[in-house]
Order: C-alpha cells, then structure tokens, then sequence
C-alpha cells in the first residue's frame, strides 16, 4: 500500500540515476524563481557537479521575503506556512496542491513504515496552523486510513481522556511534552501500559537523546520513533526511523543529501559529522538548492536491516546555532541531557542557565528530582548532587554548578520546550 519497495530498495545506481534527473529538472524549475536567475541554462552531467552550485541559506530567505523563492504563479499555490518571525522577516514556504500530495506521500511512507495502518487511531498533540508538524501528519494519516484525533497542544487531562476513550494506538509528540503527560497519568493514577492501548510515539520538532527516547519507551510501554523534517523544504515527513530504530531514512527519491563541514563547506564522506545540507528534487513553487539546514549529524554508513536504501543519518545532535561555548569549550544541550536522564534520582524536568560572573562563564544546571530524594535525607540529596556534578564534567569538560530542585518547580512547555536560558552580558 505504502511499501514502495521499487523505490525504498532500488539499487544504488539507479537511485542516482534518478537523483540527476531530478536534480536537472529542479534546476530548471529553481531558474523560474527570482533568487535562482542566474543558474539559468545549467545542467549536471554528475551529481558530484552539484557542489559547484552555491549554497542557499534561511538568511537568503528573510533577505527575499516574500516572493523571492516562488517559481509559480501566486494562482498556483493553494498553501503557506511560515515561520514565527522573530528576529526580522519569517521564512515563508508555499506550497502547490501537488507539493501538499508529494508531502503527504512521505509521512504516510513514513507512518506505515513503523506499522500504522487502516484501523489504528492516531491521536496529533502537535499545533496546527502555520507550524507544518501538525498538518504533515494528519494528512498522512489520514492516507494511511488510520482515524485521525487533531486535538493538538496542551489540556493534557482531556488528552488522557481522549486516549482511553477512543483507544487511540499512535501519538504524535513533543518528547518534552510526552514527560509532562506522564506526570499528569501519575495524577490521574491512570497507567499508560495497562489503562491505554498505546503502541507507538512519532517524537520530533526539538533535539532529543537517546536516553530521553528510552525513557519515554520505558514511562509509556512504546516504541518511540524519531522524526525529522524542517518546514523550508516541506515539513515533517523529510527523514524517518523505520523499525530497527538506527537511523533516520532520508527520502532520496525527494533530497539530495549532503554532510559539509559548517566552517569551510567541504563535502565530508559518510561517517564523518557535519552540517546537513538538502536540495529538494520534486518540489514545485519553492525548490531550493543546496540548502544549509544547520543541523548536526553524519550519515550512518552501511545498509539497514530494513532493506532500505535511502542514506539513514544519526538523530540531530543539535543546530549549529543551539552551540554554547563556555570560556571556550563548545558544548551541546544535548549532552547535558544525555547525562541527565541516565543518572538514576533525578526528573524528567531541567534547564540550562549561562551567566557572567566575575568577567567569566558560568554554567548552572537546575535539575528536578524525585520526590523520595527531595523529601528524604540531605546526605541523599548532597550525594546526588555530588554525582551528577562530576558526570557532567566528565561529559562537557566543564564544572557546572548544580542545583537540585523540587518536583513541579521548573517551568513546563506545552510547545517546544526552552531549555537554555543564555543570561550572559553582551
């Protein structure tokens, strides 16, 4: 139904074969634009000959905004979505009705991949509206034929209550997120293993480790799958893990993909950690070229035991923006985090405060924990806090200072979660 096996296992010679026609036939469509003008006329013998062309990056889109990147006629676009915009112009995305089908088909491959079908009910916590993660995924669904609950963000009790009563089986959901459900599961002594029918977790739209993923796994009774997409080339449905859960397939029949090194743009080989870089090659009103996602990661090399062969890269260490450099050690969020979950005590709630003092960095990590420790002897508490101070060193190579906190006490996010407050002086 939605196993394309001609496409998900073609050989790798005619995957590139394809790959540049398509990638031709985006040329001349991108020349349509009026960013794109001058690569007019221009035709790759190779897909090697792609590196030639030069980058486009989001600032290109602010700078162009609105129209910039539109080849069609404005009557030919049916769809926008846009980013919030907070820092100048937003980058603006439109979409043709066969850019929305083309969409639709990979998060329905996407969805079926990990084994949702017809009779499955698919409950999306995810907002609607401009951000693209909501509507990606209903649509999919519903091309699965799997009821589609579009409750989106937040009232967690009436999401709790939606799940038992529909039985819904698969979820759409910020990890983040899916930690605050639980603890409102916990309040309602409703357990999600035995009182729901979940199966599955589609986790996305903000980095997350392996440790979180587990956790969620272990809280819920679920498999958890990681998904990825970004709205400048369409939205969620870009890249996915199948079942074996090692690695994000990305769509090679709809990007091209590349790992450049962020600082000098080289084409790194597989297996080496990059920026991931994607030109779209069945877009419509909005093809880019070479487009500077500013997400971190590397290609996994070898084959899955899916039997796939589109290139499956590592889950997002982070945008190369998320970066903290602490009196000159670039540390990721991500890593806290790692180090976070897998120490036995703590909570499922932290956040990540950088300030100046006395001329230099300094880092604090606020971490809830469990109640037991909280409310048990201050030698537990002052052990743990011992612990993971020095995990945390180990990991970033820098001395944070930890603060453990009661249970319920850090700020929760019904959207992305605003893990790192950056407090420094400028």
């Amino acid at each position: 139904m939605y196993w394309e096996e001609n496409l998900e296992t073609m050989n790798e010679g005619a995957l590139k074969e394809m790959q540049l026609k398509l990638v031709n036939q985006t040329l001349v469509k991108a020349a349509e634009a009026p960013f794109y003008r001058n690569i007019s006329g221009k035709k790759l013998r190779t897909l090697e000959e792609i590196r030639e062309l030069p980058f486009t990056r989001k600032q290109d889109l602010r700078d162009h905004f609105p129209y910039g990147f539109l080849r069609t006629d404005l009557s030919e676009a049916v769809r926008l979505h846009s980013s919030s915009g907070t820092t100048g112009n937003p980058t603006v995305v439109f979409h043709t009705r066969a850019d929305i089908e083309n969409w639709t088909n990979q998060v329905a491959r996407s969805m079926y991949m990990i084994g949702v079908r017809p009779g499955d009910v698919f409950q999306n916590t995810m907002g609607y509206g401009l951000f693209t993660g909501g509507l990606g995924f209903h649509y999919g669904a519903e091309k699965i034929g799997a009821l589609t609950i579009p409750i989106g963000p937040g009232n967690s009790k009436r999401q709790i209550w939606f799940m038992q009563t529909f039985g819904t089986t698969v979820v759409h959901i910020l990890p983040s997120y899916a930690l605050r459900l639980y603890s409102i599961f916990e309040e309602m002594s409703v357990d999600p293993k035995k009182d729901t029918k979940l199966k599955s977790f589609i986790i996305g739209s903000e980095p997350h480790s392996e440790e979180l993923r587990r956790e969620i796994e272990d809280l819920f009774g679920v498999r958890a799958y990681n998904s990825y997409g970004l709205s400048e080339v369409c939205g969620p449905g870009v890249g996915f893990e199948c079942s074996c859960q090692k690695g994000i397939h990305l769509w090679e029949d709809y990007y091209y993909v590349e790992i450049i090194d962020p600082e000098t743009g080289e084409v790194l080989p597989d297996g080496e950690e990059g920026e991931l870089v994607l030109t779209t090659l069945q877009r419509e009103a909005m093809p880019l070229l070479r487009y500077r996602t500013g997400d971190l990661t590397r290609v996994l090399p070898g084959k899955c035991e899916c039997g796939r062969v589109h290139k499956r890269i590592e889950r997002i260490k982070g945008r190369a923006d998320d970066m903290l450099i602490i009196n000159g050690v670039n540390i990721f969020p991500i890593q806290i985090e790692e180090t976070i979950m897998r120490t036995p005590g703590v909570g499922k709630n932290y956040l990540i405060e950088v300030k100046t003092e006395n001329f230099m960095d300094k880092l604090y990590v606020k971490v809830e924990v469990d109640k037991e420790i909280f409310e048990g002897t201050l030698a537990a508490l002052t052990g743990l806090q011992k612990k993971l101070t020095e995990e945390l060193k180990a990991e970033i190579t820098v001395t944070p200072t930890v603060q453990l906190v009661e249970p319920g006490t850090l700020p929760v996010w019904e959207g992305k979660a605003k893990r790192v407050q950056d407090l420094r002086s400028k």
